[in-house]
């Protein structure tokens, strides 16, 4: 009887234990498979939007290179080591001797050691307050290392962060640096970084006859390579005086490719303070060689353009240049220039010649629109003379294309990312 009893009480309760292991079980496996599809979803996700480590980054692959060496280092306030997730940074200088590494001196190009000098100011020699190490400057009288300056050195670091187009002067002080490194058969290694103008290749190509400290080379305005693949084109068209070969490196950039778009996280120069100018940079630096000012001495540098002989009628936007950092003397101080606010503008994936254009067929007074340093940002006086007769963007824009395909084919066998 009382086994009877036992039996019918007990075999019910073990019965629903069971069912709930079992739904236990399924729910614990379901929890399992889940979280597994969480992480999977994770890596995925991370996989696509790897972070860019730049040139400076990768430690283990120069490090080896610099050991022992006396080294000089091309560097201005955008060479930097990033830490996690790029938040925050330390400069390569004070990275390089936190690491023992025997930095003899530091070269400066345009716009100085700590990038505050205004575009075309002659920068001098010095000490830098913080590491006390010698400055040699890169613009002004000595745009190229000399052999004295290179004397004690056993290897030159070059990391300048630029922005993909011809006039940006970082490009001709890195020509010139491969040039004196060659001479002296001193090595030079590239720390490379991402070029924001990277997407696109556009522009005139430059005439010889044109050449300048603000276009070297028979490039396009835009030539959509890194600094570090730019170095090896240098070196690879003989491009050098006597067709002098460099000891050349490049460090690479990781997780890069062209089509990918960069935020600068350090302006690279007093007057592109954020994206929208840098991308703007290359269509609007034009109006250097003009009367119209393109925003120096405003907090729209490269993203407004206007001018006192600029139609009012045709041109609702106005602002006052004033000096500022990077530009003491601002073109058309304390007047009056009506123009247009590029600021809210999509990204570009070529040259805006319209903005040039526009600006020229609506420009009035008896002032020349046009100076002689327009031909030397172009290249080639033949821009000039086209919008001077009329044509047409398109029309312009056509005119470009055998030499752009030309350049394509060139700037192939040096590219290091797709």
């Amino acid at each position: 009887m009382r086994l009877s009893i036992f039996k019918n009480r007990v075999f019910p309760i073990i019965i629903v234990l069971v069912l709930v292991l079992i739904s236990c079980g399924n729910k614990t496996n379901d929890v399992s498979q889940k979280a597994e599809a969480e992480k999977s979803e994770s890596i995925a996700i991370n996989s696509k939007t790897e972070t860019i480590s730049v040139g400076a980054n990768n430690t283990s692959q120069y490090l080896p290179l610099l050991n022992g060496k006396r080294v000089g280092i091309v560097a201005n306030q955008t060479s930097v080591v990033f830490k996690s997730n790029n938040n925050s940074y330390t400069h390569i200088v004070d990275s390089l001797l936190t690491l023992n590494i025997d930095i003899k001196q530091v070269f400066a190009p345009e716009h100085g050691f700590r990038g505050k000098a205004d575009a075309g100011e002659v920068v001098k020699d010095g000490i830098d307050t913080k590491t006390k190490l010698p400055i040699v400057s890169l613009y002004g009288k000595n745009k190229k290392p000399s052999k004295t300056q290179l004397a004690d050195i056993d290897v030159v670091v070059f990391d300048i962060q630029d922005v993909g187009a011809r006039f940006y002067t970082y490009i001709s002080s890195l020509h010139y640096v491969m040039e004196a490194c060659a001479e002296a058969n001193v090595p030079v290694i590239v720390f490379d970084r991402p070029n924001p103008n990277g997407h696109y290749i556009d522009g005139p190509i430059l005439e010889m006859t044109h050449k300048s400290f603000v276009g070297m080379h028979p490039i396009p305005v835009v030539h959509g390579m890194t600094i570090g693949e730019y170095a090896k084109m240098i070196n690879g068209e003989g491009w050098l005086d006597n067709g002098n070969k460099c000891e050349l490196t490049v460090i690479p950039i990781k997780n890069y490719s062209h089509e990918k778009s960069y935020s600068l996280p350090i302006k690279p120069s007093p007057n592109l303070p954020n994206d929208v100018a840098i991308n703007l940079y290359p269509s609007l630096c034009f109006f250097e060689g003009t009367n119209v000012s393109a925003g120096r001495g405003t907090s729209g540098q490269f993203q407004v353009y206007g001018s006192p002989f600029l139609d009012r009628d045709d041109y609702s936007f106005k602002f006052v240049p004033q000096p500022n950092e990077g530009a003491k003397f601002p073109k058309h101080k304390g007047e009056i220039c009506y123009g247009e606010d590029l600021r809210e503008s999509k990204t570009l994936n070529i040259i805006n010649l319209d903005f040039l254009i526009r600006a020229k067929n609506n420009s009035i007074g008896k002032q020349e629109f046009f100076n002689d340093f327009f031909t030397k940002l172009a290249g080639t006086k033949q821009l000039q003379q086209q919008i001077e007769d009329g044509l047409s963007e398109k029309d312009i824009r056509a005119s470009w294309a055998k030499g752009l395909s030309n350049f394509k084919t060139m700037r192939a066998k040096y590219l290091i990312y797709n």
